[in-house]
């Protein structure tokens, strides 16, 4: 969990951006902008511009527009805001009544003969002697997947973030300042260069870390050293 206003504040400040600047850029008129600043998300027309304005906002200053509209669903939209209208249904006329029990019949039927076939397939695959054979591990796995916070905690820290490796591609390069704290989506893996260990933790799917040293791999595991680069 990270804070959104201050996060979209501290990268716009960072930037010398007023928020003039990001109107212009944005189409998004400054009091909106102000609200998703200070998280007074009620002053917004519907949660449909509060997404799609945190999404615009957010990837304007560089950062993951769908981590910050992920972060607002998790904390401000309720399972009855998200599931769809579904009309009530009408009674059925009592004239209907007969031909609809027909027709579950017949479907329970149908299921119960598509069942004795399945039973039938599998009973007759155990006499085959590959059926236990074991089934040969591809190495194809699903990407690990998690969030990655930054938090300043004792002063300033310069830090630069790329994806997979050194040579990968550049997620972040800037200051960690005391009291600041900054989302990444893990992805595979993040390469984090942290020129002082000390001045931050790293918080890995909630869990929180001090940096063991200034070049470091980070996955939804955890946290490790990272090779330096010859």
């Amino acid at each position: 969990m990270f804070e959104i206003g201050n996060s979209l504040r501290e990268a716009r400040l960072r930037q010398s951006l007023e928020l003039s600047d990001v109107e212009r850029a944005t189409k998004i008129r400054p009091k909106y902008l102000r609200a998703l600043e200070d998280e007074q998300f009620e002053l917004l027309p519907a949660q449909t511009y509060v997404k799609g304005f945190l999404n615009t906002y957010a990837e304007f200053l560089g950062l993951d527009g769908q981590l910050y509209v992920d972060e607002y669903n998790s904390r401000y939209v309720t399972r009855e805001e998200e599931e769809p209208f579904r009309p009530r249904r009408s009674t059925p006329h009592p004239r209907n009544r007969r031909l609809e029990s027909s027709v579950v019949l017949v479907t329970l039927v149908g299921i119960a003969v598509v069942f004795g076939l399945v039973i039938a397939a599998w009973k007759s695959g155990d006499d085959n002697p590959n059926t236990n054979a074991p089934i040969a591990d591809t190495g194809l796995r699903a990407p690990a997947e998690g969030i990655l916070v930054v938090r300043g905690t004792r002063g300033a820290s310069r830090m630069e973030v790329r994806r997979n490796s050194q040579e990968g591609e550049l997620v972040f390069s800037g200051t960690i300042r005391n009291g600041r704290e900054v989302p990444f989506r893990i992805g595979r893996k993040l390469w984090l260069y942290v020129q002082r260990p000390a001045a931050v933790d790293l918080v890995v799917n909630g869990r929180a870390a001090r940096p063991p040293a200034r070049l470091l791999f980070v996955d939804a595991s955890g946290v490790e050293r990272a090779p330096a680069a010859n």
